[in-house]
């Protein structure tokens, strides 16, 4: 990747990062669009994160629910204009807030299908002061704890995967076999460059790489990211190749006991002269930490 593109993604980060990360959400929440994939598959961009749609034979499956409840509410309404069914399920990617927020406006007796990660993040937010997380009756209700679950819901077939902590601990992949789509979750997000990894929900680098390929090895042509355009599986595989490059990269100086600003200066990421490091941690930070233990 340039040193221009890398310089960019710094800034990027340096500005998310001067806002908290529920205020980021709603402030940088866009106008709801869906776009059809499949006869009954859609995406629903804006108010948050990405959201699917899926008609089955009786009801709908909605892959994650919009940073607010009336985002969340806008989203229901969408799907009313598609279709008279009723949503009967929502799997959750992962536990973020502009993902499981909108949770608040949709209809009572869901199934809600989560990662047993992400139910448990989401309770510790709750226990919290519920800051990032749904109200307590909109929790999941049915977890998923390993790779290649296979469900059948309203008539669609589901194959839900955990491969590893990457975003966060619950990361969970919704692939549909019949239909040749994926949805990543923030695994994916292409607001920056680089992966985004949660450390204080206990992701990894590692983890990262381990989930990205293993979407690689879905049979599909369609990949909806957590934030952005659908993507094609080479996009996929080019940002899983300068990801793996820039990884190693750091893992070599930082075993070579270069400083964590030595390795941002080389691949042009270090923050401004006088700047403050950014509330969130860029890629190569997280490596690093994962690499030498540092917390700072």
């Amino acid at each position: 990747m340039s040193r221009s593109r890398r310089v960019r993604s710094v800034l990027l980060l340096g500005v998310l990062s001067l806002m908290a990360a529920p205020a980021l959400a709603q402030g940088q929440a866009q106008p709801l669009t869906v776009k059809q994939l499949k006869s009954n598959v859609y995406v629903a961009e804006g108010g948050g994160g990405n959201s699917g749609i899926i008609i089955g034979n009786n009801g709908v499956i909605v892959v994650d629910a919009k940073v607010s409840p009336e985002y969340g509410a806008e989203l229901v309404q969408a799907i009313q204009k598609l279709t008279p069914k009723k949503i009967t399920t929502v799997i959750l990617t992962h536990s973020d807030g502009d993902h499981v927020n909108g949770l608040a406006s949709f209809p009572d007796g869901l199934t809600i299908i989560a990662h047993a990660n992400d139910k448990k993040e989401l309770e510790e937010a709750i226990a919290k002061g519920g800051r990032g997380a749904p109200p307590a009756n909109r929790l999941p209700n049915q977890v998923v704890n390993g790779a290649g679950e296979t469900l059948t819901i309203d008539g669609v077939k589901l194959v839900l995967h955990h491969w590893a902590p990457a975003h966060t601990s619950g990361d969970l992949v919704v692939y549909l076999p019949a239909e040749q789509i994926v949805f990543t979750g923030d695994i994916v997000a292409t607001q920056l460059p680089d992966a985004i990894i949660h450390l204080e929900k206990h992701g990894s680098t590692a983890g990262w790489v381990t989930s990205m390929k293993g979407i690689l090895g879905l049979h599909a042509d369609q990949f909806v990211p957590g934030h952005g355009d659908v993507q094609t599986r080479a996009q996929i595989e080019d940002r899983l190749k300068s990801t793996e490059a820039e990884r190693a990269k750091v893992i070599e100086m930082a075993k070579a006991g270069k400083s964590l600003e030595e390795i941002e200066t080389a691949l042009g990421q270090a923050p401004a002269a006088g700047a403050q490091r950014p509330r969130f941690p860029s890629f190569a930070e997280v490596v690093y930490r994962e690499v030498t233990g540092k917390t700072n």
